[in-house]
């Protein structure tokens, strides 16, 4: 019975051809060899199983070979290369610096560079993980590595470079490798099944490449793990069953059921992941990927930066079509969140499924009713009354009776803070309505916008705003559901004017009995914001307190005074005016003032 080899070792390449994903790396080596440019040492860095080690062999084995073919590649049949082939090569040393990694140690690699090869016109030594190499064996090196004999060369191989002194890396052209694409370890691992005879999904070996990592040499090593445990036949289901690995159908459901806001499936769902053994981690990390696929996917340009197989990228792009990049980009936001928060959280489970809640509420969300029954520019047609909500708080204070339409305007005009209510309320007199003044008919308005400079101080601007027949509605408006419906309408524009909102709640409005807002506002930027919306607020006002004799007005709300700063001795003369018997304590326990 022949020992089995694992496909890692007996598919490793041997010629520049047949390394996997550096065609950068191997044609700068083939073109360095050609033209004899070769650099006294090399420094192969990059993450692990990429090929590092390969590349260095692959190298010591070519600049040794007699026969070197057109396209640069050994030819296998030299003595060099033969001695080389069946790892009996005096003139390539390998050293593995994690357990040779003193200055004794280098001091010997350091004697056998002056014995020049016996066949070949190299000597080669590889130091693989070099970075384990001591300070001392660093500096013990430098000298021999800048300057060594012609026939001697360096090849240096490490995943951490940051760790090497810079000393060494200046003396070292440096070839950086990348981690190989899931579609070249795919291809790889297609070509590896065929060759071993084993009948494989497409969509498996994808699977594998990723789980790889872009390790080459990982993805070899869970391919045979996969033939070990499925035989001759690798499918897909048995792949993700073995690897513990979250099937795409899981994510792609998940997001159908977040687009229709089905909470109570999205929860079964999740129930069920769990059930299989799933960690809640490894489904945001999951759901983290497909949703930035999706995000990917809104643009045929960028399709291609999705790493799996054509027909779940196929299935990516008809998803893609049915999301906003609106709810991707808040989805993203709040399962992102909810990674952070997922390790901390008591309640796991809960922060996962309260995470997918939010997003299906996103998902579902529709404007505003206050949004939605916005006027036209077009004058309203006798709209019904509509009704208090049943869930409004009770009167604040009676209701005010506009005096007779011969008086109105004259006298003061009460506005509805608390200490006006109580001292003009009448005693016994039973709670009014309103009735307001009619003004001139217009048939139309349009809202109109002002420069911060010329917004006014008063209302000077009402032939621009929509007016009301005599035949509109006039209704009474107690002071209730005037600031019911203020507080309604600023929370629509939330979203919308966060400045807006703040202009219209920082100061409680005041209604007068002949129907005019007014309105205070911090500063001529937030009173011009509310005048560019004029029109809007007084079309939904009108409307939802049913009056269309509204007016709407603006002023800058005075600064407080600045208080004066006292020295310490006006402000002992101070305390002591309001209590003279500090000062006789003063005299009496002869204490002064500390300045």
């Amino acid at each position: 019975m022949d020992s089995f080899i694992v496909s890692a070792r007996k598919y490793r390449p041997v010629t520049f051809d047949t390394v996997v994903g550096q065609k950068s790396i191997t044609n700068t080596l083939k073109n360095a060899i050609r033209n004899d440019h070769l650099a006294q040492a090399f420094l192969f860095t990059g993450p692990r199983g990429v090929g590092k080690t390969t590349c260095a062999r692959i190298l010591a084995k070519t600049i040794n070979c007699e026969n070197l073919n057109d396209k640069i590649e050994a030819c296998d049949a030299c003595e060099p290369c033969k001695a080389f082939n069946e790892s009996s090569a005096f003139n390539v040393h390998e050293l593995d610096a994690a357990s040779n990694n003193s200055v004794d140690d280098i001091r010997k690699l350091v004697d056998q560079v002056r014995i020049p090869p016996q066949i070949g016109k190299y000597k080669v030594y590889i130091i693989d993980e070099v970075h384990m190499l001591s300070a001392q064996a660093f500096n013990a090196f430098l000298k021999t590595l800048e300057e060594p004999p012609k026939y001697a060369k360096f090849i240096l191989a490490t995943t951490e470079k940051h760790k090497i002194i810079p000393t060494i890396l200046s003396r070292c052209q440096i070839f950086d490798f990348a981690r190989i694409t899931v579609d070249d370890i795919a291809k790889h691992l297609h070509f590896v099944a065929e060759k071993e005879g084993v009948k494989a999904e497409h969509n498996a070996l994808h699977i594998i490449a990723q789980k790889a990592d872009g390790a080459l040499r990982d993805a070899l090593s869970i391919f045979d793990q996969m033939v070990s445990f499925s035989g001759n036949h690798l499918t897909y289901k048995q792949v993700i069953e073995n690897l513990n690995v979250l099937d795409y159908d899981y994510y792609f459901r998940i997001t159908d059921m977040l687009l229709k806001g089905q909470s109570t499936e999205i929860l079964l769902l999740i129930n069920e992941i769990t059930y299989k053994g799933f960690e809640g981690s490894e489904f945001i990390g999951g759901f983290s990927e497909h949703l930035r696929n999706l995000l990917i996917s809104q643009s045929p340009a960028t399709v291609q930066l999705i790493e799996v197989s054509d027909d779940i990228r196929a299935h990516y792009l008809e998803q893609a079509r049915q999301c906003s990049p609106e709810f991707l980009l808040k989805a993203l936001e709040i399962n992102t969140q909810a990674d952070l928060n997922y390790k901390e959280s008591n309640n796991k489970r809960l922060t996962l499924e309260l995470a997918l809640l939010q997003m299906a509420a996103f998902s579902k969300k529709k404007s505003p009713e206050l949004t939605e029954e916005k006027p036209t520019l077009a004058p309203p047609q006798a709209p019904e009354k509509t009704p208090l909500s049943a869930t409004a708080p009770p009167p604040l204070a009676p209701s005010f009776k506009a005096p007779a339409k011969e008086d109105a305007g004259t006298g003061p005009l009460p506005s509805f803070s608390e200490a006006q209510r109580h001292e003009e309320e009448p005693a016994e007199e039973t709670t009014p309505t309103i009735e307001t003044k009619p003004a001139p008919p217009k048939t139309s308005f349009k809202p109109f916008s002002l420069k911060i400079h010329d917004a006014p101080q008063e209302e000077t601007e009402d032939e621009e705003l929509p007016e009301f027949t005599e035949d509109q509605p006039q209704d009474s408006i107690s002071i209730n559901s005037f600031l019911t419906a203020w507080k309604t309408l600023a929370e629509t524009f939330t979203e919308d004017s966060q400045s807006l909102y703040v202009a219209m709640t920082n100061y409680e409005p005041s209604i007068t009995p002949s129907g005019m807002i007014r309105v205070k506002v911090d500063n001529a930027i937030q009173e011009n914001l509310i005048y560019e919306r004029k029109a809007e607020l007084l079309g939904y006002l009108r409307k939802e307190l049913n009056n269309y004799a509204i007016q709407l007005e603006t002023s800058i709300a005075e600064t407080q005074r600045q208080q004066k700063a006292y020295l310490p001795k006006e402000k002992l003369d101070k305390f002591i005016e309001k209590n003279p018997d500090v000062e006789k304590l003063r005299k009496d326990l002869d204490l002064d003032l500390i300045y």
